[in-house]
């Protein structure tokens, strides 16, 4: 299994992990709105950026390949990195907005790449565990983490996992055909969507009711 594992690109990311965890809690003793706290920002995107330029120009030379595809070797076009990266800024975004994890919104975006469901769904779970796990350790660090509230959500999490991915995988054995995960997803996808919309429904009528600014905040 440890075989498997692309160690350098584990610790390159773990590098860029480590780095914009220290961000966060920097800016958190800063003072709002000051050139530190703005500084502290914009810091994480020459990190961000530098990364995703040192993995695109490999895939363009044909130094890094995606294994699942078998693509050894092969050179990736310039608009096609452009396009997925932008996708992927893009999905950040929503994420962020929406109070979504960012790998919810790339698992279409791997199928789309021609990725096998297995790993599309693999990696758009990792991608949230990455961003949570930040927030996470950030909020802890910062004694504002509820221990038993996240313990519980832990627990509940952890088993749900053990018991879907067992299920599903029984279910891929019996059909045969690993387009079950295209149809969960989806589907989680839809509901997810349908919920987030109600939701956002219900709350801006109780606001319209009680006569509440609805407005945009200032950033400070």
């Amino acid at each position: 299994m440890l075989q498997n594992v692309y160690w350098k690109e584990l610790g390159l990311l773990f590098t860029v992990w480590t780095i914009v965890l220290a961000l966060q809690i920097a800016k958190n003793y800063s003072r709002t709105c000051s050139a530190e706290y703005w500084a502290l920002n914009i810091l994480q995107i020459p990190v961000a950026t530098g990364v995703t330029a040192y993995e695109a120009v490999n895939l363009y030379k044909g130094r890094r390949k995606i294994a699942s595809k078998g693509e050894s070797g092969i050179n990736w076009k310039v608009h096609k990195l452009v396009l997925y990266c932008a996708c992927g800024m893009l999905a950040g975004i929503i994420g962020g907005l929406l109070g979504l994890g960012g790998g919810f919104i790339l698992g279409p975006l791997f199928l789309e790449m021609g990725i096998p469901p297995q790993v599309s769904s693999a990696t758009s779970t990792f991608a949230m565990t990455f961003s949570a796990s930040m927030s996470a350790i950030e909020y802890y660090l910062l004694k504002r983490f509820p221990v038993p509230y996240a313990l519980y959500f832990f627990a509940v999490g952890t088993i749900a996992a053990l018991v879907g991915q067992h299920v599903v995988g029984k279910l891929i054995r019996l059909s045969g055909r690993a387009s079950v995960i295209i149809f969960i997803l989806s589907l989680t996808i839809f509901v997810s969507a349908i919920t987030l919309g109600g939701v956002g429904i219900s709350d801006m009528i109780k606001r319209i009711e009680k006569k509440e600014y609805m407005g945009f905040d200032t950033l400070c």
